[in-house]
């Protein structure tokens, strides 16, 4: 199915209900019940060839295929391990999730602060699942929220084991495998279990909700930061908190009072307490080890807890072994770094309204020559990067709180980096700016815009984690969102999300050729008849074409008669209806002449501005075709391609069939 038309199929499966967490995607098209019913028929246990039990799966490196470290290692199901294994036993709780000998502490703390919450637990960890007879059928399924539709990630329970002990998560007491099981369903969904090694707590727990997480420095803290906790663990929210490392050999180095650095916590409680006559403010905190606590004031052995009220000695004193311990919230804030909270409601930090943000959300990719121009720091090619327009219209209800104007978070999200790792790549490092726009929409910025104007706001910094995020205030009215990679010509898949306190206009291109397509649909489909056509999906190649045929003296009638609600002007930028009377050929000669350099090339950007000349308005998805189809490996153009190109682009535009009635 060609790009457009898996689409188009895609939305349409979302508008139906397809990819929420009551309807999750199937991961490579594996169905849980189906399959565990073929396993009842036949008798045997599953096994998931899809993710095997073997080297691949571990890793690619340290734990990659001859490797020391997976050396005796065996793929052994709970059944052999021991004589009574539960799936879940008293239901989930922090001391299921103990760290082995894999660097996820930042997924275990998500996965320990999922526990708090037993209905956002649910969406994960679904139902019925067990070891009992009658039940078990050796496979389990888990859902995790990715890039904004749920998947439901189908696993064997077969687990790596050396030297007769899980090799990763555990539970404390060692029967209990839901946590070990939950660990390989992610692993699956990003490649291998090596691939999990390193990353922010705020990863899991957007994966585990669907929420937007935010990262406040300890150093520079909001003044009414421990009521923001309060009130976030109240709604639900997920916490994690760590202390940088100055350098690699302070990577979980523990400190005299038993903290380890670099390594990810979950933050798990907050309460006051009377203490020597004042209030005195306390966080409980959990090392995803199961072990290796605090031993300072309010530690579980220490001295401070002599002086609280029976009350609240009961209510918050424990003294097992178990890695949770309180700690002053003054002490909290010396020694950690960072906090990061994932808000289940984004507006939990912002007032006590209950009422949700709105949200929209766009896909896209960068491609090295056409859309991917980096930050910036290089203004030659800054400016192809895609652009997307917000109009903020209502200033917050709330204008007492100091920040007058339209609040909204921004998330830019890499998409499937981890599951790179095994071909050598990584995270790149990412961004956005935002400008302030006043002119017509659904046209793609050009470099000078950018030389004049300054950015209204910008993500923090450009950083090589899988999201940015931050929260922004601006004067209502339309803006311009560039994400980008921080270097040009980084190829990757992204999505951004805006979250607004108001109802936001966040209307993209697609949008509007999804809505157009889907009328040419409908029309072909009442044409056909009963059983005269499959289904509009399968028209989509022709569909696409149909749009693009449309001449500027019958779009506008097009538009009136089937979507009046589209400004027609957008839909006369984006299909080129705007391109000259004279034949683009006719001008090809001297266009390539402006643009070639000394070696007689064009670069993929230059090419982007004389096709534009030449009278074609490209969206990004057709500039990315054609310079994948027409440029050299160094993103040059000769003017042979140049002119093929154009020829290409002309037969699209002109031969093409009527347009529809």
């Amino acid at each position: 199915m060609s790009g457009i038309a898996a689409t188009l199929q895609h939305r349409r499966e979302k508008d139906q209900g397809v990819g929420s967490n009551c309807q999750a995607v199937r991961y490579l098209n594996q169905d849980y019940e189906a399959l565990r019913q073929r396993c009842f028929q036949s008798g045997c246990l599953f096994q998931d060839d899809t993710f095997p039990a073997e080297a691949s799966s571990l890793g690619f490196n340290e734990l990659g295929p001859g490797a020391y470290k997976i050396r005796g290692v065996d793929w052994i199901r709970p059944t052999e391990l021991t004589c009574s294994p539960e799936f879940i036993v008293s239901g989930a709780t922090r001391t299921d999730v103990c760290q082995g000998a894999l660097g996820d502490c930042w997924l275990l703390a998500a996965i320990a602060s999922l526990t708090l919450n037993r209905e956002v637990l649910a969406r994960v960890v679904p139902h019925g699942q067990s070891f009992r007879d009658g039940e078990y059928a050796g496979i389990f399924h888990f859902q995790f929220w990715q890039f904004g539709e749920w998947v439901d990630m189908v696993i064997d329970d077969r687990l790596p084991v050396k030297d007769g002990e899980l090799m990763f998560v555990h539970s404390v007491e060692g029967r209990e495998f839901w946590s070990a099981l939950l660990e390989k369903a992610y692993a699956k969904l990003n490649g291998c279990y090596e691939a999990l090694s390193g990353g922010s707590t705020t990863e899991g727990f957007e994966d585990f909700t669907g929420g937007i997480a935010e990262v406040h420095e300890l150093q520079k803290r909001n003044p009414h930061l421990f009521h923001i906790i309060q009130k976030a663990l109240a709604r639900g929210s997920l916490m994690g908190c760590s202390i940088d490392i100055t350098s690699s050999a302070d990577s979980e180095a523990v400190t005299h009072q038993k903290l380890v650095k670099g390594h990810a916590y979950s933050l798990t409680g907050a309460a006051q307490v009377e203490y020597r006559g004042d209030t005195l403010q306390l966080i409980r905190v959990r090392n995803p080890w199961g072990q290796v606590e605090w031993t300072g004031a309010w530690s579980d052995d220490s001295i401070e807890w002599r002086y609280v009220s029976d009350e609240d000695r009961e209510r918050l004193s424990h003294c097992s072994e178990d890695g949770e311990f309180w700690m002053s919230f003054s002490d909290f804030l010396r020694h950690y770094s960072r906090l990061e909270i994932c808000n289940l409601t984004p507006d939990a930090l912002t007032d006590d309204s209950v009422s949700k943000w709105a949200l929209s959300k766009f896909d896209s990719s960068w491609r090295r020559g056409s859309t991917a121009g980096g930050c910036r720091n290089y203004p030659n090619t800054f400016w192809t990067n895609p652009q997307l327009v917000i109009r903020l219209e209502e200033e917050d209800d709330d204008p007492d709180d100091g920040e007058a104007g339209c609040t909204f978070v921004v998330g830019l999200i890499q998409k499937n980096r981890r599951r790179m790792r095994k071909m050598g790549q990584d995270m790149h490092t990412v961004g956005f700016a935002i400008y302030e726009f006043s002119g017509q929409r659904n046209v793609h910025l050009n470099r000078n815009f950018f030389l004049r104007h300054s950015s209204a706001a910008r993500s923090e910094t450009f950083i090589n984690l899988r999201e940015v995020c931050s929260r922004l205030t601006l004067p209502p009215g339309e803006y311009l969102l560039v994400p980008s990679t921080f270097e040009p010509h980084k190829d990757g898949d992204f999505c951004v999300r805006v979250f607004t306190e108001k109802q936001a206009d966040f209307q993209t291109l697609i949008v509007i050729v999804y809505k157009l397509l889907s009328c040419c649909a409908e029309r072909r489909q009442r044409e056909a008849g009963p059983g005269g056509v499959q289904g509009a999906v399968d028209q989509n190649r022709e569909l696409l074409g149909e749009l693009l045929s449309i001449n500027s003296r019958n779009i506008h009638l097009f538009i009136n008669i089937k979507h009046p609600e589209i400004n027609p002007l957008n839909v006369h930028l984006f299909i080129n209806i705007k391109y000259p009377k004279t034949n683009p050929l006719n001008i090809l000669f001297h266009l390539f002449k402006i643009y070639v350099d000394n070696s007689g090339t064009m670069s993929s950007t230059e090419m982007r501005i004389a096709v534009e000349e030449a009278g074609f308005s490209l969206n990004n998805a057709l500039h990315q075709v054609i310079v994948a189809r027409y440029s050299e490996s160094d993103l040059t153009i000769d003017f042979d391609n140049f002119v093929s190109s154009l020829v290409r682009l002309e037969t699209m535009f002109s031969e093409s069939p009527s347009p529809p009635a």
